[in-house]
């Protein structure tokens, strides 16, 4: 991703330390340990004017408005996902699986069995480098996950309602066959044919003992040699009839749920599958579906106790936004003011050293002076001994009102991807 800087001449500073400092970011709000920059509210609005350019068509007068009323809540949606997955984290969710699932999914649509083309393909597509697509993604994840937990479990819906949803939707819940697997890859590649028969002798073992009945996820993290799916517990993306092996097809739309196969040879060596779920073609029922009406019908209550947590949540936080930028979903009462800290001494520090300084302290951040600048390339001098985290005391006069309710992010959306049916990864 294209990183932007503003070059800035400190005057105040001793001229070694001057010429030390090149580049920066300004510091448009701090959010407990995390900032958000202007560079990052910049390219929100390139991002926006792409899209209305070429999604929505507009240009001119047109153009001009939408950027206009969408762009006064950029601030507020970025403090809102900082403090959701601050918030996601402080309750120990964890969306690993979910994300390597996703991914995987991804990779087999995209018809690439190599890893690093597969990154190469994320990064020509979306413009980011594949760990910071990954951890966009998995930030969208935790917000949806924690929204999830912290409102939607808390929203009843009458099952006649939710039957009347399926009634009136039918044509949405129609589907193919699918069948949903987890995998223990034991690996024959680079193995001598000795090693390769140990390695058959190895993999009928491991599928005897998850026979018996031990937790497959166990056996998964202790025994597959395919690192990415085993961090997913095995997990692979859904198959439809002809995307796979004809031994694994065999298997996995003839057998029950929960059943393990015997070990299936492929290239890269064997692999003992188990049936986690598996749909036939046509019509889903009620209770399959059941949870997906669920969100569905609970959206419009959701938004709204969204936006009254996220308000709770500002009220909690340290959070400062520096003047000339607004917080639309600025919480009433609440004092944002940009503060002078006058215990820090006047050198610019690094986005690096606030990273560091955030992973030591967790809701805890290392500021520069009032200006303020995030400078690349230089040392941080500064004095902690006084600093910390401190509510402000309210100020009425603070208050604004957030425009328009937000929803919570939706997981990070995958490039394009073929139109033609999805191919499985070449080693199966």
């Amino acid at each position: 991703m294209i990183r932007r800087f503003v070059v800035v001449i400190m005057a105040a500073l001793p001229l070694a330390v001057a010429a030390d400092v090149r580049v920066v970011e300004e510091i448009a709000a701090k959010v407990n340990g995390d900032i958000v920059t202007r560079g990052e509210l910049d390219e929100q609005k390139r991002e926006l004017d792409m899209f209305l350019r070429q999604e929505r068509h507009l240009k001119g007068v047109e153009l001009a408005e939408a950027e206009q009323v969408q762009s006064k809540n950029f601030l507020r949606d970025k403090i809102d996902q900082l403090l959701m997955v601050q918030k996601a984290k402080d309750v120990n969710l964890n969306v690993d699986s979910e994300v390597a699932k996703r991914l995987a999914e991804m990779q087999v649509m995209a018809k690439m069995a190599d890893p690093e083309k597969f990154h190469d393909y994320i990064r020509d597509n979306t413009g980011m480098p594949f760990e910071e697509y990954k951890q966009k993604m998995t930030n969208d994840f935790l917000v949806h996950r924690l929204v999830g937990q912290e409102i939607g479990s808390h929203i009843a819906i009458p099952e006649p309602e939710l039957r009347k949803y399926y009634d009136a939707h039918q044509a949405q819940f129609i589907r193919k066959a699918q069948v949903f697997l987890s995998q223990i890859l034991i690996s024959t590649e680079g193995k001598t044919p000795e090693q390769a028969a140990a390695a058959e002798a190895k993999a009928k073992d491991v599928s005897a003992r998850a026979r018996k009945g031990e937790k497959f996820v166990d056996l998964v993290a202790a025994f597959s040699d395919d690192k990415e799916t085993a961090t997913a517990g095995g997990s692979l993306p859904p198959r439809e009839k002809g995307m796979s092996l004809p031994a694994i097809e065999e298997f996995a739309f003839k057998q029950k749920k929960g059943s393990v196969s015997d070990p299936i040879a492929i290239s890269t060596g064997f692999v003992i599958l188990r049936i986690d779920e598996r749909y036939e073609a046509g019509q889903a029922s009620f209770d399959e579906v059941k949870e997906q009406i669920q969100e569905a019908v609970a959206a419009p209550q959701i938004e709204t106790k969204v936006r009254a947590f996220l308000t709770k949540l500002r009220f909690d936080a340290f959070l400062e936004v520096k003047d000339g930028y607004v917080d639309s979903g600025a919480a009433p009462g609440k004092d944002t003011h940009w503060h002078d800290i006058a215990q820090l001494k006047p050198q610019t520090t690094t986005k690096e050293a606030v990273a560091a300084a955030h992973r030591r302290h967790k809701h805890f951040l290392f500021v520069p002076i009032p200006g303020t600048t995030v400078t690349r390339g230089t040392k941080p001098n500064i004095d902690t001994s006084k600093l910390g985290e401190r509510k402000a005391a309210p100020a009425a006069d603070d208050a604004a009102a957030p425009e328009t309710p937000a929803t919570p992010a939706a997981p990070a959306t995958p490039p394009a991807t073929p139109d033609a049916p999805a191919a499985a990864p070449a080693k199966q």
